[in-house]
Protein backbone atom coordinates (compact mmCIF):
# COMPACT_ATOMS: atom_id res chain seq x y z
CA UNK A 1 0.00 0.00 0.00
CA UNK A 2 2.79 2.41 0.92
CA UNK A 3 4.55 1.56 -2.34
CA UNK A 4 1.39 2.36 -4.35
CA UNK A 5 0.98 5.68 -2.54
CA UNK A 6 4.65 6.51 -3.14
CA UNK A 7 4.25 5.77 -6.87
CA UNK A 8 1.16 7.97 -7.01
CA UNK A 9 3.03 10.81 -5.29
CA UNK A 10 5.92 10.40 -7.68
CA UNK A 11 3.57 10.55 -10.65
CA UNK A 12 1.88 13.65 -9.22
CA UNK A 13 5.25 15.26 -8.54
CA UNK A 14 6.42 14.47 -12.07
CA UNK A 15 3.18 15.91 -13.48
CA UNK A 16 3.67 19.04 -11.38
CA UNK A 17 7.22 19.46 -12.65
CA UNK A 18 5.99 19.11 -16.23
CA UNK A 19 3.32 21.76 -15.64
CA UNK A 20 5.87 24.14 -14.11
CA UNK A 21 8.32 23.53 -16.97
CA UNK A 22 5.59 24.10 -19.55
CA UNK A 23 4.53 27.31 -17.80
CA UNK A 24 8.09 28.64 -17.78
CA UNK A 25 8.42 27.73 -21.47
CA UNK A 26 5.21 29.57 -22.36
CA UNK A 27 6.28 32.62 -20.36
CA UNK A 28 9.68 32.57 -22.03
CA UNK A 29 8.14 32.33 -25.53
CA UNK A 30 5.63 35.11 -24.77
CA UNK A 31 8.38 37.35 -23.39
CA UNK A 32 10.54 36.75 -26.46
CA UNK A 33 7.68 37.54 -28.83
CA UNK A 34 6.89 40.72 -26.90
CA UNK A 35 10.53 41.80 -27.00
CA UNK A 36 10.66 41.14 -30.75
CA UNK A 37 7.50 43.19 -31.24
CA UNK A 38 8.91 46.21 -29.39
CA UNK A 39 12.26 45.82 -31.12
CA UNK A 40 10.53 45.96 -34.51
CA UNK A 41 8.64 49.07 -33.38
CA UNK A 42 11.94 50.61 -32.24
CA UNK A 43 13.59 49.77 -35.57
CA UNK A 44 10.66 51.30 -37.45
CA UNK A 45 10.85 54.51 -35.41
CA UNK A 46 14.57 54.71 -36.06
CA UNK A 47 13.92 54.33 -39.79
CA UNK A 48 11.24 57.03 -39.65
CA UNK A 49 13.61 59.44 -37.91
CA UNK A 50 16.31 58.77 -40.50
CA UNK A 51 13.83 59.41 -43.30
CA UNK A 52 12.67 62.64 -41.64
CA UNK A 53 16.26 63.84 -41.24
CA UNK A 54 16.93 63.07 -44.90
CA UNK A 55 13.73 64.82 -45.99
CA UNK A 56 14.45 68.05 -44.11
CA UNK A 57 18.01 68.11 -45.36
CA UNK A 58 16.69 67.84 -48.93
CA UNK A 59 14.12 70.55 -48.26
CA UNK A 60 16.85 72.89 -47.15
CA UNK A 61 18.85 72.04 -50.27
CA UNK A 62 15.85 72.82 -52.48
CA UNK A 63 15.45 76.18 -50.75
CA UNK A 64 19.16 76.96 -51.11
CA UNK A 65 19.15 76.07 -54.80
CA UNK A 66 16.28 78.41 -55.65
CA UNK A 67 17.67 81.49 -57.48
CA UNK A 68 16.58 84.91 -56.32
CA UNK A 69 15.78 85.76 -59.94
CA UNK A 70 14.82 83.50 -62.82
CA UNK A 71 17.81 82.01 -64.56
CA UNK A 72 17.30 81.38 -68.26
CA UNK A 73 19.71 78.45 -68.01
CA UNK A 74 17.60 76.69 -65.36
CA UNK A 75 15.76 73.77 -66.97
CA UNK A 76 14.40 71.95 -63.94
CA UNK A 77 11.76 73.48 -61.65
CA UNK A 78 11.34 72.79 -57.94
CA UNK A 79 8.17 70.81 -58.67
CA UNK A 80 10.05 68.64 -61.17
CA UNK A 81 12.73 67.97 -58.56
CA UNK A 82 10.04 66.80 -56.13
CA UNK A 83 8.44 64.60 -58.79
CA UNK A 84 11.83 63.07 -59.58
CA UNK A 85 12.50 62.23 -55.93
CA UNK A 86 13.24 58.58 -55.19
CA UNK A 87 9.90 56.77 -54.96
CA UNK A 88 10.89 55.40 -51.56
CA UNK A 89 11.60 58.85 -50.10
CA UNK A 90 9.08 61.15 -48.44
CA UNK A 91 7.51 63.76 -50.73
CA UNK A 92 6.01 65.74 -47.84
CA UNK A 93 5.77 65.71 -44.06
CA UNK A 94 2.65 66.29 -41.96
CA UNK A 95 3.32 68.07 -38.68
CA UNK A 96 0.68 68.69 -35.96
CA UNK A 97 2.53 70.05 -32.92
CA UNK A 98 -0.45 69.90 -30.55
CA UNK A 99 -0.59 66.13 -31.03
CA UNK A 100 3.17 65.60 -31.18
CA UNK A 101 2.56 64.10 -34.61
CA UNK A 102 5.15 64.30 -37.36
CA UNK A 103 4.92 61.74 -40.17
CA UNK A 104 6.33 61.52 -43.65
CA UNK A 105 4.20 60.72 -46.68
CA UNK A 106 5.39 58.78 -49.71
CA UNK A 107 4.41 59.41 -53.33
CA UNK A 108 1.16 57.98 -54.63
CA UNK A 109 3.03 55.38 -56.67
CA UNK A 110 5.19 54.11 -53.83
CA UNK A 111 4.49 50.70 -52.29
CA UNK A 112 5.03 52.45 -48.94
CA UNK A 113 1.99 54.65 -49.61
CA UNK A 114 -0.18 52.18 -47.74
CA UNK A 115 -2.54 52.94 -44.87
CA UNK A 116 -1.39 49.71 -43.20
CA UNK A 117 2.17 51.04 -43.14
CA UNK A 118 2.10 54.82 -43.11
CA UNK A 119 0.01 57.95 -43.45
CA UNK A 120 -1.39 57.57 -46.97
CA UNK A 121 -1.98 60.25 -49.59
CA UNK A 122 -5.03 59.41 -51.70
CA UNK A 123 -4.83 59.26 -55.48
CA UNK A 124 -7.50 62.00 -55.62
CA UNK A 125 -5.29 64.30 -53.56
CA UNK A 126 -3.55 67.41 -54.86
CA UNK A 127 -0.14 68.54 -53.70
CA UNK A 128 0.15 71.62 -51.46
CA UNK A 129 1.27 74.00 -54.22
CA UNK A 130 -1.79 73.51 -56.46
CA UNK A 131 -3.98 76.62 -56.48
CA UNK A 132 -7.19 75.90 -54.55
CA UNK A 133 -6.08 72.28 -54.24
CA UNK A 134 -6.88 69.82 -51.49
CA UNK A 135 -4.28 67.58 -49.83
CA UNK A 136 -6.06 64.41 -48.62
CA UNK A 137 -4.32 62.18 -46.07
CA UNK A 138 -5.67 59.10 -44.30
CA UNK A 139 -4.39 56.89 -41.48
CA UNK A 140 -5.67 54.48 -38.87
CA UNK A 141 -6.96 55.34 -35.43
CA UNK A 142 -6.93 52.78 -32.63
CA UNK A 143 -4.15 51.42 -30.44
CA UNK A 144 -1.77 49.67 -32.83
CA UNK A 145 1.70 50.95 -33.76
CA UNK A 146 0.32 52.09 -37.16
CA UNK A 147 -2.51 54.15 -35.64
CA UNK A 148 -0.93 57.46 -36.59
CA UNK A 149 -4.23 59.37 -36.41
CA UNK A 150 -5.30 57.94 -33.05
CA UNK A 151 -5.30 61.38 -31.40
CA UNK A 152 -7.01 63.43 -34.11
CA UNK A 153 -10.19 63.45 -32.02
CA UNK A 154 -8.37 65.80 -29.61
CA UNK A 155 -8.16 68.55 -32.24
CA UNK A 156 -10.33 71.65 -31.82
CA UNK A 157 -11.26 74.46 -34.19
CA UNK A 158 -8.32 76.71 -35.16
CA UNK A 159 -5.70 74.12 -34.23
CA UNK A 160 -2.71 74.32 -36.57
CA UNK A 161 -1.21 71.72 -38.91
CA UNK A 162 1.84 72.15 -41.11
CA UNK A 163 2.88 70.49 -44.34
CA UNK A 164 6.52 70.61 -45.35
CA UNK A 165 6.83 70.36 -49.12
CA UNK A 166 9.20 71.49 -51.86
CA UNK A 167 11.23 73.81 -49.66
CA UNK A 168 8.19 75.48 -48.11
CA UNK A 169 6.13 75.21 -44.94
CA UNK A 170 2.37 75.35 -45.53
CA UNK A 171 0.36 76.39 -42.46
CA UNK A 172 -3.28 75.32 -42.10
CA UNK A 173 -5.91 75.83 -39.42
CA UNK A 174 -8.79 73.48 -38.57
CA UNK A 175 -12.14 74.95 -39.66
CA UNK A 176 -14.54 71.99 -39.71
CA UNK A 177 -14.95 68.45 -38.40
CA UNK A 178 -17.72 66.02 -39.29
CA UNK A 179 -18.54 62.29 -39.31
CA UNK A 180 -19.49 60.15 -42.30
CA UNK A 181 -20.48 56.52 -42.67
CA UNK A 182 -17.72 54.13 -43.63
CA UNK A 183 -18.78 53.21 -47.16
CA UNK A 184 -15.52 53.46 -49.07
CA UNK A 185 -16.34 56.99 -50.20
CA UNK A 186 -15.67 60.20 -48.32
CA UNK A 187 -17.65 63.30 -49.32
CA UNK A 188 -15.43 66.31 -48.63
CA UNK A 189 -17.15 69.54 -47.67
CA UNK A 190 -14.71 72.40 -48.16
CA UNK A 191 -14.30 75.87 -49.60
CA UNK A 192 -13.09 75.09 -53.13
CA UNK A 193 -11.74 78.63 -53.53
CA UNK A 194 -9.09 77.97 -50.87
CA UNK A 195 -6.17 75.61 -50.48
CA UNK A 196 -7.15 72.95 -47.96
CA UNK A 197 -5.84 69.96 -46.07
CA UNK A 198 -8.19 67.05 -45.35
CA UNK A 199 -7.40 64.35 -42.78
CA UNK A 200 -9.58 61.24 -42.54
CA UNK A 201 -9.61 58.47 -39.96
CA UNK A 202 -12.03 55.95 -38.46
CA UNK A 203 -13.95 56.68 -35.29
CA UNK A 204 -13.12 53.86 -32.91
CA UNK A 205 -15.79 51.22 -32.15
CA UNK A 206 -18.20 52.66 -34.73
CA UNK A 207 -18.99 52.36 -38.42
CA UNK A 208 -18.05 56.01 -38.87
CA UNK A 209 -15.13 58.00 -40.17
CA UNK A 210 -14.21 61.51 -39.06
CA UNK A 211 -13.18 64.15 -41.59
CA UNK A 212 -11.02 67.12 -40.52
CA UNK A 213 -10.94 70.12 -42.87
CA UNK A 214 -8.09 72.62 -42.61
CA UNK A 215 -7.72 75.84 -44.62
CA UNK A 216 -4.45 77.47 -45.63
CA UNK A 217 -3.17 80.30 -43.47
CA UNK A 218 0.14 80.96 -45.20
CA UNK A 219 3.05 79.33 -46.96
CA UNK A 220 6.61 80.38 -46.42
CA UNK A 221 10.05 79.28 -47.54
CA UNK A 222 12.58 77.76 -45.20
CA UNK A 223 14.89 80.28 -43.61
Amino acid sequence: MCLIRRKRKNRLSEKGRLIVSASFLLISVASTLLMLKYYRIYQNEQKVQQELDKFFQEQQEIKNEEPEEKDVLQTETVDEKVENTNINDYILVLDIPNLNLMRGVYSKDSKENDVNKNVKILKESDLPDKINGNVILVAHSGTSNISYFKNLHKLVTNDIAYIHYAGKVYTYKLVNTYDIEKTGEAPIIRNSSKNTLTLITCRRNTNLQTVFIFEIVEDEKYE
